[in-house]
């Protein structure tokens, strides 16, 4: 029976409540194929500062590299919005992303026809459906540049920097991404304003030559933010920065229906470039903590769900099982179970677990 070694950080607020179902699906899923997953145990963000006193303790990142995969909940919380930036719960996901070495973010968003009448857009919008990747560069630009305050403290900056080599890497991530899909690809970004888009903009004119497959568009970030709303069926693969990408994704998440659907994967070296043949990522649903339905049994689990549904397939190269978690949760939303972010009319309504246990058992069976 092959082995896999998953890396857990549940989290903070409903992390640890999304991180159990999944964790549930990966066993059914390996008791189905005959996989053994294990897992290590890891702490991070606020959990971590209360324990610790640091948001990524010592060890964390050594620990998470000796696996295969870390699988993610959530960080932050309203207890620790007053501490320093270098010190809140987001800066372990920054720094974990940083020495993890993954660059790409890669965020599927789907209307499932199950769901379409929770998309907030007019039915002829979408009455097709959507179906687009945005790929968001995630290890450099505003999150990662120069920040400070002016002497007085009354005023403040964050530097926006980017090199030719980090463009291009996630360029690549993308233009690969549109071979196995739709191959279109948009870049979106600001060139019309900051220097460091029209640099975006030069290498991607000498990355696209070894992509003639592959139609290439433009958008400024506010058209595209426009057009996510007006036509998002238009989109098949969207390449930005870190900050685009953040904003960009999270509204793409609302036109699904719920923010609670989203996986996500983040990825560094190809295959074959990491111990064992595997590719290392970083696998979490796009939601926060959600502080406010933390402990009520109220999260939506499939955003986790799926997105160890992403680990079993980029970082595992396990596409059958990947396939068959990802059919299980289209055959519990057929028959109607939905968590209360994307209830309507005359559904089934579930809890976390309640809607966790029912993806595990449609697997199973």
């Amino acid at each position: 029976m092959d082995e896999y070694r998953i890396a857990l950080i549940p989290g903070d607020g409903i992390g640890p409540e999304v991180i159990a179902p999944a964790v549930e699906v990966l066993a059914a899923a390996g008791k189905k194929f005959r996989r053994r997953f294990t897992f290590t145990m890891l702490e991070a963000g606020g959990a971590a500062i209360e324990r610790y006193g640091l948001p990524l303790p010592e060890g964390t990142v050594e620990a998470a590299a000796e696996c295969g995969a870390l699988l993610l909940g959530a960080v932050g919380g309203p207890q620790w919005d007053n501490l320093p930036g270098s010190g809140r719960p987001e800066r372990a996901l920054l720094d974990l992303r940083k020495e993890l070495g993954v660059f790409a973010n890669l965020r599927p968003a789907v209307l499932r026809p199950q769901l379409r009448d929770v998309c907030p857009l007019k039915k002829e919008l979408v009455q097709d459906g959507f179906d687009l990747l945005i790929v968001r560069e995630l290890t450099g630009g505003l999150y990662f540049g120069d920040r400070g305050r002016g002497a007085d403290g009354r005023s403040a900056f964050d530097m926006e920097s980017y090199s030719a080599v980090e463009i291009e890497r996630v360029l690549r991530a993308g233009y690969e991404a549109a071979l196995r899909r739709r191959k279109k690809l948009t870049l979106v970004d600001k060139a019309n304003v900051l220097e460091t888009s029209r640099l975006w903009r030069e290498v991607n004119g000498e990355v696209m030559g070894d992509y003639p497959g592959v139609a290439v568009d433009f958008l400024y970030v506010d058209n595209a933010a426009m057009q996510l709303v007006r036509a998002p069926g238009k989109f098949d693969v969207i390449v930005t920065s870190n900050l685009f990408g953040d904003i960009l994704s999270d509204e793409a998440s609302a036109l699904t229906g719920s923010i609670g659907m989203l996986p996500s994967a983040s990825l560094g070296a190809a295959p074959g470039a990491s111990s064992g043949g595997q590719r290392f990522g970083i696998y979490e649903p796009i939601h926060g903590s959600a502080p406010d339905i933390a402990g009520k049994d109220m999260a939506n689990p499939l955003g986790a769900i799926l997105s160890a549904a992403l680990m079993l397939r980029y970082s595992f190269g396990l596409e059958e099982e990947a396939l068959a978690v990802e059919a299980a949760v289209t055959a519990v939303l057929e028959a109607g179970l939905r968590t209360a972010d994307i209830a309507r009319g005359s559904t089934k309504p579930a809890g976390t677990r309640k809607m966790g246990a029912a993806v595990a058992e449609a697997l199973a069976g």
